[in-house]
């Protein structure tokens, strides 16, 4: 699986403590993964997802004998009757076409692509559920080129830029502006090509995935090895588990790009196959922020919450309700004056 670099090499770590604190903000939703019913294919949701039970409606009570005709029962009891509710545990038919398919997958693609982890960290490839249509070669591309022109990785590029320059790091790319340019274009490149080639080509030609599947559920210890798995497998468009060929080689591809701007002394097969494992593994730690982030924002959420309610019960409050405004009775109309009472005849 080519998996969206969200991390660099010198930044893994700072990135990690700085989602950790900025989702206290709790800026974004947690973008769950959801189904989308198509014009002509309801869509219904997966187990995992359980809803609320519809409420039971009353019927009105039986009406004497002889208050209504009993047409006009047959007529109440149509109009009070809920229509059964869809079942939740049904799946895409199996009949389903090509093209419902991919509309499906659209509409999958476009919440996803509105993923962020503390409202500004892109998290457009993961799929929250477990469960998506496969993606089509139009919407694999669609997907990297949203990620890779998203603000944030300029951003990004810029930090590492700083810190590298900071480090000396490559040091054939010499200081000041132009020292910060060339680690900056290198830094962004970096990602654009390793994330082409992993993230686009590859999966199209291999037929494989480039999103992060999230488990969301069992122990820490569980969950953080299946994230690191999927450095190493992936799902094809077929929906079975493959070797993650994309995203080891698009790695390596790109590793193998970057000879052709980086200094004369970074250049060569060691320093390639550094860069790719580099690569590999922040590909990992993304997955894990991608694995457990919204774990840590939702506990927030609800720590938040307690410590809310229990500062209301020591000062005695309650959460501020806002009444209803109420109406101040209508004045009494004025009533005219009584007639005068006719005078008395002699």
């Amino acid at each position: 699986m080519g998996k969206l670099i969200i991390v660099s090499k010198q930044t893994a770590s700072f990135v990690v403590i700085s989602v950790i604190f900025a989702s206290f903000t709790l800026a974004a939703p947690l973008g769950a993964q959801q189904y989308v019913a198509t014009a002509n294919n309801p869509v219904t949701l997966p187990n995992s997802v359980t809803l609320p039970e519809a409420p039971t409606p009353q019927l009105p009570a039986a009406s004497p004998p002889g208050a209504s005709s009993s047409s006009q029962s047959s007529d109440q009891q149509q109009t009070t009757t809920p229509p059964p509710a869809p079942d939740q545990t049904t799946t895409p038919p199996q009949d389903e076409t090509p093209e419902q398919r991919k509309a499906r997958a659209a509409a999958e693609l476009k919440l996803e692509t509105k993923q962020r982890m503390a409202g500004v960290i892109p998290n457009f490839n993961t799929v929250n559920n477990g469960k998506a249509a496969p993606l089509s070669p139009g919407q694999k591309f669609h997907l990297f080129f949203k990620g890779a022109f998203d603000p944030y990785q300029f951003v990004l590029a810029g930090i590492d830029a700083g810190i590298g320059q900071a480090e000396d790091e490559n040091p054939g790319y010499g200081q000041g502006f132009a020292g910060f340019a060339r680690r900056y274009g290198a830094n962004y490149a970096d990602n654009f090509s390793g994330n082409f080639f992993g993230n686009a080509v590859l999966p199209t030609v291999l037929h494989q995935d480039p999103r992060y599947f999230r488990l969301g559920h069992g122990s820490v210890l569980h969950r953080a090895l299946y994230s690191i798995s999927t450095t190493f497998r992936t799902y094809g468009d077929n929906g079975k588990w493959q070797p993650a060929y994309s995203n080891l080689t698009g790695n390596l591809i790109g590793a193998s790009i970057s000879n052709l701007y980086y200094p004369d002394g970074d250049r060569g097969v060691y320093p390639t196959l550094r860069r790719a494992l580099s690569v590999t593994y922040q590909g990992t730690i993304g997955g894990m922020l991608q694995e457990f982030y919204p774990d840590i924002a939702q506990k927030y959420k609800n720590h938040r919450a307690r410590v809310a309610a229990a500062k209301a019960a020591a000062n005695g409050t309650t959460p501020e309700v806002k009444a209803p405004t109420p109406t101040p009775p209508s004045a009494p109309a004025p009533q005219p004056p009584a007639a005068p009472a006719p005078a008395p005849q002699p």
